[in-house]
């Protein structure tokens, strides 16, 4: 057991003094952070070049013009269509729409342009066009269009969970949010992390200093000294950015935001600055995340991150043992590496939409998809019985799958130059001695 710590702590000191670790440790949360804050920068200031629409209307129905937006502006035109063609032609950068006599009987409108219009504009205009001709056919039908806009009901669903405990507050919007964002974490830490057990026991092994370790421990020792020895830099790597992550976003939205909200609600009356206070999306976004059950949540993903890594790592170390090099793995790679995958999906196509069906069921119970599985499903209420059976599962995987691993892993450490095969593993596996 000591040597197995020792090969635990030369594995996790030596990884987490390097300068990549510590590097992509610090800088991962600050270039999430500052590309979040650049896309909301470039979206607000980006539009500099908004595209003018020149627009010919033989239909009569817009000739009070179309009304401006952030992403085109239109311009009436009384020009005939063959020279305002002509401009275009000159002009690479100019649009002219063309709205026929028959618009409102079903004719085709025309956009001329030498370079294709972005999604935007073609959105806009045809949303402005849509407006003007619902608006003419209510007037024809003797129906008052602002009435009738004025009519709007706006149901807002105010989610109460029931417990022994009393009501309290839900939100299946942070749920899902919280499902996604674990699912996607321990897909990643999945193959980082167990990818790098595979790649250290092969440059291991490669260059023959498991040769001389081996003359000291025995290779089960070995194997899961490396194992875990990666998992908890994994961890700690996964820690760190959460407190770095939140930190930083805590600062950045008070120095970049906090000005620029206060004198918006400092030119609103009072009784719109005690509403601001109460709702808005930033309001809304902290009531969201306060009804996520964090308490639980958080140590359930501990136990599923490491639970699943070391299911993983155990098959990854494996085929680190059977192979001489990178380009060896891939035939091993993918028997692995599905069942990862298609949970994966199957959590964004069907578990989040689906949290208590069968196959949700079974998917969190099943060791090789229970880590992403389980994860998507728990923000959403799991039963405590589901969640302890899930897990027991989960270490009893752990544990069929290591031995699995180490019958290999024994053979295949020492085994040089060979093109291994699955058959060529399962006479290792039974291989006694």
């Amino acid at each position: 057991m000591n040597k197995t710590l020792l090969i635990i702590q030369r594995e996790y000191l030596s990884r987490v003094k390097k300068k990549s670790f510590l590097l992509m440790t610090f800088l991962v949360p600050m270039l999430i952070i500052g590309m979040y804050a650049l896309v909301i920068a470039l979206s607000i200031n980006g539009g500099d070049n908004v595209p003018t629409v020149e627009v010919i209307d033989d239909s009569g129905i817009f000739n009070k013009g179309l009304k401006d937006k952030k992403s085109v502006k239109f311009h009436l035109s009384t020009e005939p269509l063959d020279q305002a063609k002509q401009k275009v032609i000159a002009d690479d950068g100019a649009f002219l729409l063309h709205i026929p006599k028959d618009i409102a009987s079903g004719g085709n409108l025309e956009l001329f342009s030498q370079k294709k219009a972005g999604l935007s504009v073609m959105s806009t205009i045809e949303d402005q066009l849509n407006d003007g001709l619902r608006n003419k056919m209510l007037q024809d039908a003797g129906i008052d269009a602002a009435t009738l806009d004025n009519i709007k009901p706006d149901v807002n669903i105010v989610s109460k969970q029931l417990t022994l405990e009393g009501e309290k507050d839900s939100s299946s919007g942070a749920a899902m949010a919280v499902g996604f964002a674990a699912a996607i974490l321990i897909y990643m830490s999945l193959f980082i992390y167990g990818i790098q057990v595979m790649r250290g026991i092969i440059e291991e092994k490669t260059s023959r200093i498991v040769e001389v370790v081996i003359s000291s421990v025995r290779p089960f020792q070995l194997m899961m000294g490396k194992i875990i020895g990666i998992g908890l830099v994994g961890l700690t790597q996964f820690l760190l950015w959460i407190i770095l992550s939140g930190t930083l976003m805590t600062v950045a939205t008070n120095v970049l935001f906090k000005d620029k909200m206060e004198a918006v609600k400092s030119e609103m009356p009072a009784a719109q600055q005690q509403i601001a206070a109460q709702s808005g999306p930033g309001t809304d976004i902290v009531k969201a995340i306060q009804t996520v059950e964090w308490s639980y949540i958080l140590p359930a993903f501990i136990i599923f991150f490491f639970g699943g890594y070391m299911l993983y790592s155990a098959l990854f170390a494996a085929v680190g043992s059977a192979v001489d090099s990178d380009t060896e793995t891939q035939q091993f790679m993918l028997p692995i590496t599905l069942p990862l995958l298609f949970t994966y999906i199957m959590s964004f196509s069907f578990i989040v939409n689906n949290p208590d069906s069968s196959l949700s069921f079974w998917l969190s119970i099943i060791p090789f998809t229970s880590p992403i599985a389980m994860m998507v499903r728990l923000p959403f209420g799991v039963p405590m019985w589901e969640l302890a059976l899930s897990i027991v599962l989960l270490i009893g995987g752990f544990i069929f799958t290591t031995w699995v691993a180490s019958r290999i892993y024994r053979i295949g450490i020492l085994m040089y130059g060979k093109k291994v095969s699955f058959k060529e593993l399962g006479k290792w596996f039974m291989y006694k001695g």
